[in-house]
């Protein structure tokens, strides 16, 4: 083999998708002989990258390639549904208590500071060869990133897998006993929200979590994503059926304005004492991180380009959605909407508002499996039993399903998921993780000072981003008395 074909053929394997740690030595030390001879700047240029990587970071790849067998078009809708969630319902309510031009300004900001902070993920995914984000963190800081990588990604998982549980909990009731054409006061048993959301655990999320493969899940991702899309449409069909003064809903409903109270017209920029909250729930909306590498080891024939590709398509559309549903929610309700858009539509002869009730209840219903895969995978990870067992796949898949019920049933609020999730783990995942990690590998190359700059810059938002915003939450947290403001 000529020098020159060897030396592409390594640089390749630099470059692209992780290789098998024999093939890939077996490479570099053939390349490196030519007739006796060794080439020196070859030798030099190999020291160089490996001594980027430090004593946690030696130059063969820590994950075996396997072939992904997910199209990109899956991979899109995969991603896109774990982005897209129970955040989406409490948009409105952030804008109520930042302004319109804050709110963009904010979610303009989150949307490209995600799409960078995969950048960076993808970047150390390919310099280690790690296809797991707890093996990545391994690798770059030993145990403590592992543990550290375990604790962010799992907190960001169940917060988001019950505050989507919490929706099926509060939601299902109401649309059965409107199926029913019962009273809101009935209470009969079968009615009851806890008891609801268990069934529909072990009857439907159950058997999905069951499965071997997350790419199996891009068939409900998609029909996760139709269901919110219909949600939209809703949203903003009802701008304009629905007076400002809420009128042409029921006179029941606890949504009812008072007109002394009630100002139809939009605020641009606002500060309050839930403005503190608005940041945090956008995150919250955003962080899809630990979902990234399952669904890039799963891309066909994969790339960092082309994984990159599936995450600024996902997160353009994520963006379009979340920005149409905040503004017209805002716009119907005004100062008055609440925390989970959805209990503003409250008129019970309204088959069309019971039809996306129903809609969103599927959708989020969907969307738990792709983040128990995540959840349940980095256990296997922590405990170094990632070859497939069926028997200890059903088992570690009704425990955490039993505790994530448990914990669904006495969370209080959506509001409370939001806010602690968002400056905490979500905080991790999107601002100091990923730039932490770029960081430690890029520590000793010189030509990369531009990139290292705007990843410190990134690292040091995401410290002040937890230092203002957790005491606030904290403190606005203790001033409600533990409890959460109606939902």
């Amino acid at each position: 083999m000529p020098f020159k074909a060897g030396l592409e053929l390594t640089e390749l394997q630099n470059m692209t998708v992780p290789e098998d740690d024999n093939i890939s030595n077996d490479s570099n030390d053939f390349t490196e002989v030519e007739n006796g001879q060794i080439n020196s700047k070859f030798i030099s240029d190999r020291e160089s990258r490996r001594s980027l990587t430090n004593s946690h970071l030696e130059k063969k790849k820590c994950d075996e390639y396997i072939p992904g067998t997910t199209s990109l078009g899956m991979s899109v809708f995969n991603l896109s549904n774990a982005i897209m969630g129970s955040g989406i319902l409490g948009l409105a309510f952030a804008l109520a208590n930042t302004g319109i031009l804050l709110f963009l300004l904010l979610l303009v900001s989150v949307t490209l500071l995600s799409i960078y902070s995969i950048h960076l993920l993808l970047v150390c995914s390919k310099e280690t060869g790690c296809m797991v984000y707890e093996k990545l963190g391994e690798q770059i800081f030993g145990t403590p990133g592992k543990m550290i990588v375990f604790g962010s990604t799992s907190l960001q998982n169940v917060g988001a897998m019950l505050s989507y549980l919490f929706i099926v909990k509060n939601e299902l009731p109401s649309a059965i006993k409107f199926l029913m054409g019962k009273e809101e006061t009935f209470s009969e048993w079968y009615v009851d929200g806890r008891i609801l959301v268990v069934a529909v655990t072990f009857c439907i999320i159950l058997p999905l979590c069951l499965l071997k493969n997350l790419g199996y899940l891009g068939y409900t991702s998609g029909f996760s994503l139709s269901c919110m899309v219909f949600f939209l449409v809703v949203v903003i069909y009802k701008k304009f059926q629905i007076p400002c003064d809420g009128q042409a809903l029921n006179a029941t409903s606890s949504i009812l304005s008072n007109s002394s109270e009630h100002t139809c017209k939009p605020k641009y920029v606002i500060f309050n004492s839930k403005t503190v909250y608005a940041l945090p729930t956008i995150a919250f909306a955003f962080v899809c991180h630990p979902s990234v590498l399952p669904i890039y080891s799963e891309l066909k024939d994969r790339s960092q380009k082309k994984m990159q590709l599936v995450s600024n398509i996902s997160f353009f559309a994520m963006f379009l959605m979340y920005f149409m549903t905040a503004i017209f929610g805002y716009l119907t309700f005004y100062e008055n909407v609440q925390s989970d858009l959805l209990h503003k539509y409250q008129s019970k002869d309204d088959i069309l508002i019971l039809t996306v009730r129903l809609a969103v209840i599927v959708a989020v219903i969907l969307t738990v499996p792709v983040l128990f895969f995540t959840v349940r995978s980095s256990l296997f990870e922590m405990a170094r039993k990632t070859k497939f067992d069926l028997c200890r796949h059903v088992f570690v898949t009704l425990v955490l399903l039993v505790i994530i019920n448990l914990l669904v049933i006495f969370i209080p609020s959506m509001k409370d998921i939001f806010g602690v999730v968002g400056v905490t783990s979500a905080n991790m995942l999107i601002f100091i993780l990923p730039s932490s990690l770029y960081l430690k590998i890029t520590q000793q190359d010189g030509s990369k000072l531009t990139q290292r700059i705007w990843a410190s810059l990134f690292l040091a938002l995401g410290v002040l981003f937890s230092l203002v915003s957790i005491p606030l939450v904290i403190y606005d947290w203790v001033q409600s008395g533990g409890s959460a403001e109606g939902h």
